[in-house]
């Protein structure tokens, strides 16, 4: 039997491990013992966090792996790219693994190979920002090096920026900010699989945030309301900047925004599946294409298959903030059930206040054939 080792234990992985075991595989999960689901779905669990990458490689080489991946986390994306490469399997290189997990250089990298960006500034001393000078208003602010919407602050003034960029250093792994003009426009993100440099679109996602200043994801819809045109625009333009982040294998999860006049502006680009169910979910009700199964295809060496395996729907998640958010849960629960495709564990709500998306007290997913059953539950986004 072959052995797939999945770094990260939590539900957004568990449907890789259940994949992965589907599929035939014997499955090696790491992450810390903190109770998450994977540690019992696993055939085998190691409670080693998910970076410590040089333990991990010890226990992958006793193991003998085939192959190595993990569904939508930064920071196991490079312990999987440094535990491939190291055992030359199925994966991107550790330089793509710098450039599509640090923010800065990413942006450097598309602003090196000519991809459209904005202007932008890695900050190490909040007492020195010059560069932010030639900058116009509002900026965006952001840790270099961690995902999940934490302390991102868009801001009007040099008075808001100095208390963000603070922030965003003290929550980042080497102690910098990122800073960028904004950008304004709809958001969305494009999925997409890799191999052997080959680069395939499957949906494009609409994006549901709070808003400034914090941004933080309220929901997703599948597939988002773009024009042929437009995605054959998106896909050119993010094709570029796959090649110049010297992305070649395994899933992408690519953010941008379609400005009013129609460009469209990279925010980021990750060289692994989306977070919040997109990749694990609302991929496949969409599309009807096992997507968890590409990724899966792709890091044992096997060339995806595009075959669809389900008829397509719409998809979308809603994230529970607060009580209004339980309260519509529950209305939706006895209103449309049809659609609760399914759901998390939905803590209480009034706990601990929502920073960003790790803060979030749950979620739901849905499925249906026609938007306007769900569409009440986006009204006010």
């Amino acid at each position: 039997m072959k052995k797939i080792a999945i770094i990260g234990a939590n539900d957004f992985q568990n449907p890789l491990i259940l994949k992965a075991k589907e599929l035939g595989y014997e499955t090696h999960v790491f992450a810390w013992k903190d109770g998450s689901v994977g540690e019992k779905t696993a055939d085998f669990f190691y409670p080693i966090s998910i970076i410590e990458k040089e333990k991990i490689l010890e226990k992958c080489k006793e193991i003998g792996i085939d192959g190595i991946t993990t569904i939508a986390s930064d920071l196991a994306t490079v312990t999987v790219t440094y535990v491939a490469e190291n055992m030359g399997l199925s994966g991107n290189s550790i330089k793509c693994c710098n450039k599509s997990t640090n923010k800065y250089f990413m942006r450097k990298a598309m602003l090196e190979g000519g991809i459209s960006t904005v202007k932008f500034a890695k900050i190490y001393d909040v007492n020195k920002i010059e560069e932010t000078d030639n900058m116009n208003f509002p900026l965006i602010v952001k840790p270099t090096d961690r995902s999940g919407s934490r302390s991102i602050t868009k801001v009007g003034s040099k008075e808001e920026l100095k208390e963000a960029i603070k922030r965003a250093q003290n929550d980042a792994f080497e102690n910098c900010a990122i800073v960028e003009e904004y950008i304004d426009g709809k958001e969305y993100s494009a999925e997409g699989i890799s191999y052997k440099g080959s680069h395939k679109f499957l949906t494009i996602t609409e994006k549901k945030t709070t808003g400034a200043p914090n941004f933080i994801e309220t929901g997703h819809i599948e597939p988002a309301n773009v024009s042929d045109e437009m995605k054959q625009k998106i896909y050119t333009e993010l094709r570029k900047a796959f090649d110049t982040l010297e992305i070649t294998n395994g899933a992408t999860h690519s953010e941008f925004k379609i400005t009013p006049n129609g460009e469209v502006k990279i925010i980021e680009i990750g060289a692994r599946m989306g977070g919040d169910c997109i990749g694990s979910d609302l991929v496949q009700i969409s599309t009807g294409y096992d997507f968890v199964k590409m990724v899966i295809d792709v890091a044992m060496g096997n060339e995806p298959v595009f075959q669809k395996v389900s008829t397509p729907k719409i998809s979308a998640i809603k994230f529970i903030f607060n009580k209004d958010d339980l309260a519509m849960y529950e209305r939706a629960k006895k209103e449309i059930s049809e659609c609760i495709y399914r759901a998390s564990n939905i803590e209480d709500v009034e706990s601990h206040k929502v920073v960003d998306s790790s803060s979030r007290f749950g979620f739901y997913i849905l499925s249906t054939d026609n938007f306007d059953k769900i569409r009440w539950l986006f009204e006010n986004e």
